[in-house]
């Protein structure tokens, strides 16, 4: 059977500071112990460690977004420039087409004219009869 302990408020205080204590004094023992502070530093190194691969890996995907965009924007004037060629190409296409149209314009145009004064000379020579 437990014992009754009439414990006071006092008592408590007591209890807790030394309780408090014997807490501080093993923090300064453990901070004092070489083994924790080789398990220190390893953490700290573990982690500089750490930090410089995360420092790595954002530099490697910086310079590749970079290459991309680079990419892309070649990629771009390329197809700017094939397209403002194609559209040179189609005018040109177009003005040697109105040209071609132009011509056979003309020469229908010649066509009928001589059609016309091949006619009208016939009909001069009909008119004189044989003179």
């Amino acid at each position: 059977m437990s014992k009754f302990q009439n414990v006071d408020y006092a008592d408590r205080l007591n209890a807790s500071a030394s309780a408090r204590k014997a807490l501080v004094e093993r923090a300064k023992a453990a901070a004092q112990d070489p083994a924790a502070s080789e398990r220190r530093a390893a953490r700290e190194a573990i982690s500089a460690a750490r930090d410089i691969r995360i420092a790595e890996r954002k530099a490697a995907k910086a310079a590749a977004a970079a290459q991309q965009a680079a990419d892309r924007a070649a990629a771009q004037a390329a197809a700017a420039l094939a397209e403002k060629i194609a559209l040179q190409a189609e005018h040109e296409a177009r003005e040697a087409e109105y040209a071609e149209q132009a011509a056979r314009a003309v020469l229908a145009e010649a066509e009928a004219q001589a059609a016309r004064d091949a006619r009208y000379a016939a009909r001069k020579a009909r008119k004189r009869g044989g003179r």
